[in-house]
């Protein structure tokens, strides 16, 4: 056999060695410094895990350093905190050092128990945990209502009438036992407002809540308002109360105006009603004048058939006449005796 062809065979197998070399060289290159970070932390994420990460669109850098950060701060207790776990949790779409970070302040605090799969299930939610762990480290101070709102305070009428002006403050505590699916700050605003509303509201006078402000503040405490929420109401305090306007006797005032407007209009239709009946008793009494006058003229037509048919004399229509100017005569007189008088 010739010697070239028992020499290709060497040649392949040198060259697949070199190739082999080059990409392990490639590999060492590129993850050498976070597998010797692994080792020098006893983070145990290996060689292997780093490369698995590469073909898994996983970035090794930010699961590396993670675990690192856990490790040193003394998570590698809990068993669900592992390198398979973080790159799911990262493939899932959640922020892998933002709970790191949250659970280490969380155990740092030592008030919060917060193990890996709660953290990572209230990141997947939609929540700031890291923000939350602080939160309840740290109590929050929310203004009720909200100064950046168009109404700067918070206007409820006691039973007297008296309008009072109130600002308060919440504070509030994150609960992370409601933080998924638990609502948000502007509930907690909102239910906050309807109590000291409905608190103001049940004094008999606005002097009784200026002079105990803090019947608010237990009255709406006791309401428990901040269930089903994200938060735990740590106190409620009243930071200005001011007297308003008089919103009893304006609403009187215009209930007055409202009832002298409809008496106003009831008048108006008892008037024209009025008016109405006038005008029907001048046309009736216009109707009956020319009915009179109808009457009256048919009296010369009666008289000349009288004296046609010689019922009718010229004595009789003479003492007639002279009864009418006597009777017009005593008329006359009595106009002018009424006149004088």
């Amino acid at each position: 056999m010739p010697e070239f062809l028992t020499g290709a065979p060497m040649l392949v197998v040198g060259f697949v060695v070199l190739i082999g070399v080059v990409i392990a060289f490639a590999i060492a290159a590129r993850f050498a410094r976070l597998w010797v970070q692994s080792v020098m932390t006893n983070a145990g994420v290996g060689m292997l895990d780093l490369v698995r990460m590469s073909f898994r669109k996983v970035n090794p850098t930010v699961i590396t350093r993670t675990k690192i950060m856990a490790v040193q701060a003394g998570l590698n207790d809990d068993e669900e905190l592992t390198t398979k776990a973080l790159e799911a949790h990262y493939m899932a779409g959640g922020n892998v050092p933002l709970v790191i970070r949250a659970m280490i302040a969380a155990r740092k605090a030592k008030i919060i128990e917060l193990s890996f799969r709660r953290a990572t299930a209230i990141d997947l939610a939609g929540r700031n945990i890291l923000e939350a762990v602080q939160t309840s480290v740290y109590p929050r101070v929310i203004d009720c209502p909200p100064q950046t709102g168009k109404r700067l305070t918070l206007d409820a009428v006691a039973k007297n009438g008296i309008q009072l002006k109130v600002k308060a403050r919440v504070t509030v505590r994150a609960n992370l036992d409601q933080l998924i699916g638990g609502a948000t700050e502007e509930t907690i605003v909102a239910r906050v407002g309807e109590g000291i509303v409905s608190a103001i509201g049940s004094a008999e006078t606005h002097a009784e809540v200026l002079a105990n402000p803090d019947r608010i503040s237990r009255a709406v405490l006791a309401r428990k308002l901040d269930s089903q929420t994200a938060f735990e109401i740590v106190s409620i305090d009243i930071a200005d109360i001011d007297v308003g306007d008089n919103i009893g006797a304006r609403l009187q005032a215009d209930q007055a105006e409202a009832d002298t407007r409809v008496a106003r209009a009831q008048a108006e239709g008892r008037r024209a009603m009025a008016v109405s009946q006038e005008q029907e008793y001048i046309a009736s009494i216009e109707q009956n004048r020319a009915k009179l006058v109808e009457a009256e003229a048919s009296i010369p037509k009666a008289m000349a058939e009288a004296f046609r048919t010689g019922k009718l004399g010229i004595l009789d229509y003479y003492k007639l006449k002279n009864v009418q100017a006597d009777t017009d005569m005593r008329e006359s007189i009595a106009g002018t005796t009424s006149n004088r008088a």
